[in-house]
């Protein structure tokens, strides 16, 4: 299959308002969501911002950019639902399970921002994220009649109304200062979040598992390059800090992406087509999701390179040229 590689910005402000904004990859600008069945998000909350209460239909991981955040979390598989809250700083990751209600909050005083990676297989728009939310514009108990609400609460007419419509504003709402919204974990935060994701180490743990996904931040120093490698699973990136090149090689041996890429770029990396990244003298960072919650890859430059495990008359043979040749790469590997 053809992928429409070119690494892109976030194409869609899907809301934007007092509390802060939701911005998507769609298809119609980002093809390649879609090709490859993926789904990208960024949120960003202001101070007070509050993301309303809501399930979606794909898993993700959440990885958060800049700031501090307090997240309330309700597992989809659990008999008996219980809100677990948990705190997530800057460089944490937070896997979200498909199905599973969430609602996020900045309670601090300065702008929180986190990008969410994941598979969209089982959306109902291929290569986005579908959310639905508990309360506001949008909300799913609105598409109920109010002889419905007033049976299934125990309300009179009136007051199912105030429920379902007494929150007009739709994603995220800025909090008055009467509301005080939780602040402190009541779990164990281990059990729900990956704090401080470490540098190159893809994370492999029981809540990699349950969500199917991999999560890895990259992080290249002025001027070095990452040694090329392929892997075993579709690839999706947000280039977090700084920028570089990134080149990528597909089937029979074509180049087919030579690009630069800057802060807030997307990067799908294909499964088995090599990618090499080198930095600018700025550095280069990127927070990376593999579609499989156990990513294997092959490095083919470096110290762990398939070149130099290979038996040097085994290259010899295969690269043509002299036993003098092949010693000399080796040992510069």
């Amino acid at each position: 299959m053809e992928f429409h590689l070119q690494p892109q910005k976030a194409d869609t402000t899907v809301f934007e308002g007092e509390g802060g904004g939701y911005y998507a990859w769609t298809p119609p600008k980002t093809p390649v969501v879609e090709e490859a069945v993926i789904g990208a998000g960024r949120l960003v909350l202001q101070p007070q911002g509050f993301a309303l209460p809501h399930y979606a239909d794909a898993s993700k991981i959440g990885y958060v950019i800049q700031g501090r955040c307090t997240v309330g979390l309700i597992l989809a598989d659990k008999d008996k639902p219980e809100e677990k809250v948990v705190i997530i700083n800057e460089g944490d990751a937070i896997p979200v399970k498909i199905g599973s209600i969430s609602w996020w909050y900045n309670g601090g005083d300065s702008d929180v921002s986190i990008i969410f990676l994941g598979e969209s297989s089982q959306s109902h728009s291929r290569g986005q994220f579908d959310y639905f939310f508990l309360s506001g514009a949008i909300g799913i108990l609105r598409g109920l009649s109010t002889e419905f609400v007033s049976k299934m609460y125990g309300l009179s007419g009136e007051q199912s109304k105030e429920l379902v419509e007494s929150q007009s504003n739709a994603l995220v709402v800025k909090i008055g200062a009467t509301i005080h919204l939780p602040q402190e974990s009541n779990c164990k935060q281990e059990e729900y979040i990956i704090s401080s994701l470490g540098v190159g180490v893809e994370m492999t743990s029981p809540l990699v598992d349950e969500v199917g996904l991999t999560p890895k931040l990259v992080r290249l120093e002025a001027d070095t390059m990452l040694d090329p490698y392929y892997s075993m699973a579709h690839q999706i990136m947000y280039v977090t800090k700084g920028g570089g090149r990134i080149q990528m090689v597909g089937l029979n041996g074509a180049r087919v992406l030579d690009e630069v890429v800057e802060e807030g770029h997307l990067i799908f990396v294909p499964k088995f087509f090599l990618a090499a990244f080198m930095a600018t003298h700025k550095g280069f960072e990127f927070f990376c999701v593999s579609t499989s919650p156990r990513a294997l890859s092959m490095h083919v430059g470096g110290k762990s390179s398939a070149y130099k495990a290979l038996s040097s008359s085994v290259l010899e043979a295969a690269l043509n040229v002299s036993p003098e040749f092949v010693k000399s790469f080796k040992s510069g590997i």
